[in-house]
């Protein structure tokens, strides 16, 4: 068995048992079937792509390409590649997309977690295996020693399937046979009412509430009103329903739509194309320093309530940033005692109502003194 190297970076920071049991079977698939030459080697991470990065340590003329769907924890591998000089290897590429758009590859690599979202398991392992060369291998691990569900998802695409059994995880070999016939399309096209105007929203997988309209977006929406000349930001926009429906209802209103997801943002591009819209435009992007700071009269969101609450004071930090002076922030959540307690830290007027399962808080940005 080859022995797994370390990741190219300084930091320590062990993979996941799905990452780390496939690392194991990939590197040994690699040595014995594919040699060290130029093999195209693609794949996606549950953790800081420490797969990717070993692969590419241990066969320096392969051309690794590792694959986010999320900007945030592609940055975080980026930073977790670098060497002792503070570079990504040259043969490894980590970036963020929202698909895999590679074609010929020599191999595959799919970890997955037993408690992730199934549909996106489904559209992951479709676009590694459609990415393949024919007789090029698919690597799929899971994190559950007894799995029976991916095993019959993958004998979907090849009769035989390799198995390598661990104590905490299982790992799958697929080789490719054949192209697929045809590709399965996990997107959905749905339609939502806005102010008696009828909204097209498309939804894929990986973004926040796939296949229907978040309660929480049509609380929001029913929130706020738009005026003429209105410079909105839409922050944490998913598939984009908010951002849709208010563009749509003043087309002399501008919306600014960001994410840190790069489908969410394909999604809110069918969006705008299926609604005719020529007034909203979007930003990729996880740091919370958008584009024209400042000069926003009002930022909306739907914060996420993990972390602690960590995301969500990034959310009223960015917000904070993006308005103008007397400009509005106004947000739903389900857990508004958070909201109470820390909205006034940066902004005045503040104000936490329910809204049917929901609450609607809001707050103004101070004008400066004088």
């Amino acid at each position: 068995m080859t022995e797994p190297v370390p990741a190219a970076g300084t930091h320590s920071l062990p993979p996941r048992v799905e990452e780390s049991r496939l690392l194991e079977v990939a590197l040994d698939l690699i040595a014995s079937t594919k040699g060290a030459g130029s093999i195209q080697v693609a794949g996606v991470s549950t953790g800081r792509g420490q797969a990717a990065a070993s692969i590419a340590s241990h066969f320096p003329d392969a051309s690794v390409d590792l694959w986010y769907l999320d900007l945030h924890p592609c940055g975080l591998a980026i930073e977790h590649s670098r060497d002792e000089s503070g570079k990504v290897p040259g043969n490894l590429s980590i970036r963020c997309a929202a698909d895999l758009d590679r074609d010929e590859l020599d191999c595959t690599m799919v970890p997955l977690s037993a408690s992730g979202e199934q549909e996106l398991a489904r559209d992951l392992v479709q676009q590694h295996y459609h990415g393949l060369a024919v007789h090029g291998s698919m690597l799929v691990s899971v994190d559950n020693p007894k799995d029976r569900w991916v095993h019959e998802l993958l004998k979907t695409y090849e009769k035989k399937i390799r198995v390598r059994p661990f104590d905490d995880a299982v790992v799958y070999i697929v080789d490719k046979t054949h192209p697929l016939k045809k590709l399965k399309d996990f997107s959905c096209q749905l339609a939502f009412r806005d102010c008696d105007e009828l909204i097209q929203l498309v939804t894929r997988p990986g973004v926040f509430s796939h296949r229907e309209l978040d309660n929480g977006a049509r609380q929001l929406l029913d929130a706020v009103d738009v005026y003429p000349e209105a410079r909105l930001i839409d922050i944490g926009c998913g598939s984009g329903s908010v951002s849709l429906g208010l563009a749509k209802r003043d087309p002399s209103a501008r919306i600014h739509a960001v994410d840190s997801n790069a489908r969410a943002l394909w999604c809110l591009q069918k969006g705008v194309a299926l609604n005719n819209l020529e007034n909203v435009t979007w930003e990729l992007n996880t740091q919370g320093d958008y584009r024209d700071p400042g000069g926003f009269d009002m930022a909306l969101a739907n914060p996420p309530y993990f972390a602690n609450f960590l995301i969500a004071e990034k959310f009223l930090q960015a917000a904070h940033r993006s308005l103008r002076a007397g400009g509005r922030l106004v947000l739903v959540t389900k857990q508004p005692a958070w909201y109470e307690e820390n909205l006034p830290r940066w902004f005045s007027e503040c104000e936490v109502f329910p809204s049917k399962r929901y609450h609607i808080a809001s707050g103004v940005k101070e004008k400066a003194a004088g």
